[in-house]
């Protein structure tokens, strides 16, 4: 056997090396390299036993001889590997094949498990290295969830910043959020796509697969391949690959699972990664609670500023206002005088309305502060809603045609200001237990153009102007072009 001295400086340069970089992809590409110096291989690869813990696969330097595909550990005519372990594990075999200038010798084989053995501290050190940075990016991304949604973010975004934040820290396919259904399954509610999520939102789990029971119970579920996998049941299965769902729980409240799938192919998680994510998720619904819980005493606090506003000003301003008009309801029936008489039927005209105006912001003002609906029959609805608790009862509405179509923009606004009018006149009514609105697309206006009529019947007693006293109540009437 040839004295290996002399090759001890390539084997140290090849050393030092190894140990130069902190990032493991680039440790072994550096311990690759290095082998196919020491020994002249035009040929090294090194395959990992567990690719789903690094996320790795094979290093190589040139295409793979067929010779080195082998596995087995040892020396062959043109053919050399040995093994490479990280403290008690094999982490690994570094293959060499082809080799210049004839055979590989024991010599090449002693060089390589020095190497191997120095390549082993190397790949622990990268390891360690590469958690610690894996753990910092998530605690970070948690963090500032946190922080997110506790500025106040609605509930869906509330969802979406989790399950956006939990697929980029991932390096997923998707981020999705499922919350549990009536019916006992389990339905897609968010999901962050690179591109279009498409029909994923809306996806069910139903009763009865093999996984559900896990998810509602608080467990999580890790997937190999969901393409594959029989207890995936979901029409988007097909789509994905490695998957990961994990509970969003906090204080025995299971908010939903967050899945985090990954395409058909692609590596799968490494335990690392299940753990950093499973403890993201836990993160994550602690702060979903917490932003709830924060954004109900947010709104507990308006509400009950709106409702001082509205006594102050029912109890000050229309006082004030009713005690005026009387006022000068009797100077009028005193003082014969016409032009004295009008003006003060004017006054009196003014009061009535701004009164009417004043209780129709005290009907604004006790809705409950909650998010303005976008349609014309959510904000009708939320009218009424608000009206009913101040009358004691919830008005009936009607609606007749393809409202949502046909009303434009100013039309609704025109009639959503009527309808307020409406309702706070008959509030101050005597006798009022029933309330009837009805918008009516298919009206025709009085010149043939098509309109929509909104119509307001209570039973009160009938009092003032513009208004229809068919003897059992008292019925208004708008009418506005589309």
């Amino acid at each position: 056997m040839t004295d290996p001295v002399p090759r001890l400086p390539p084997l140290l340069e090849a050393v030092l090396n190894v140990g130069t970089d902190l990032e493991l992809r680039a440790t072994l590409q550096h311990i690759v390299d290095g082998a196919a110096e020491l020994t002249g291989a035009r040929y090294a690869a090194l395959g990992t036993v567990d690719p789903g813990q690094d996320g790795l696969a094979e290093i190589r330097t040139a295409e793979p001889d067929p010779v080195a595909q082998r596995t087995s550990v040892g020396r062959g005519d043109d053919f050399v590997g040995v093994p490479i372990r990280v403290r008690d594990e094999v982490f690994g075999t570094l293959h060499l094949a082809d080799k210049a200038g004839g055979p590989f010798t024991d010599e090449d084989e002693q060089l390589l498990r020095l190497l191997a053995a120095q390549a082993g501290i190397a790949i622990g050190n990268a390891r360690l290295y590469e958690t610690a940075r894996q753990r910092e990016r998530w605690i970070e991304g948690a963090a500032a969830v946190t922080t997110a949604l506790l500025t106040g973010e609605t509930a869906a975004d509330a969802l979406m910043t989790v399950a956006e934040r939990a697929r980029i820290l991932a390096d997923a396919s998707a981020g999705v959020i499922l919350q549990p259904t009536p019916e006992g399954g389990m339905e897609i509610v968010t999901a962050s796509t690179h591109e279009d999520p498409g029909d994923i939102v809306g996806t069910t789990i139903e009763p009865g697969s093999a996984v559900l029971e896990q998810l509602l119970g608080g467990r999580p579920v890790f997937i190999e391949d969901s393409a594959t996998d029989p207890r995936m049941t979901t029409h988007v299965r097909h789509r994905f690959g490695p998957s990961m769902m994990l509970p969003l729980q906090a204080g025995g409240r299971l908010i939903g699972t967050l899945a985090l799938p990954r395409r058909r192919g692609d590596r799968p998680y490494s335990p690392v990664e299940r753990l950093l994510a499973t403890q993201f998720a836990s993160q994550a619904a602690l702060a979903l609670v917490l932003a709830d819980a924060q954004h109900s005493r947010e709104r507990l606090a308006v509400f009950e500023d709106r409702d001082r506003i509205a006594r102050d000003l029912h109890d000050l301003v229309v006082q004030r206002l009713f005690a005026t008009s009387i006022m000068l309801e009797s100077t009028q029936r005193r003082t014969p005088a016409k032009d004295v008489h009008d003006t003060l039927g004017r006054a009196v005209d003014e009061l009535q309305s701004t009164i009417q105006d004043v209780r129709t912001a005290i009907f604004a003002l006790q809705q409950p502060p909650v998010d303005a609906p976008t349609t014309f029959r959510g904000k009708v609805l939320r009218e009424t809603a608000g009206a009913a608790a101040l009358l004691g009862f919830q008005p009936s509405t009607r609606f007749t045609g393809a409202v949502e179509n046909r009303i434009t923009e100013p039309a609704a606004g025109h009639l959503l200001a009527a309808l307020r009018r409406a309702l706070a006149a008959a509030s101050r009514r005597t006798g009022v237990s029933r309330i009837a609105i009805t918008v009516d697309v298919t009206a025709a206006l009085p010149d043939g153009r098509s309109g929509v009529r909104l119509t307001v019947y209570d039973d009160g007693a009938a009092e003032g102007s513009g208004k229809e006293a068919n003897g059992r109540g008292t019925t208004e009437t708008w009418q506005s072009p589309l």
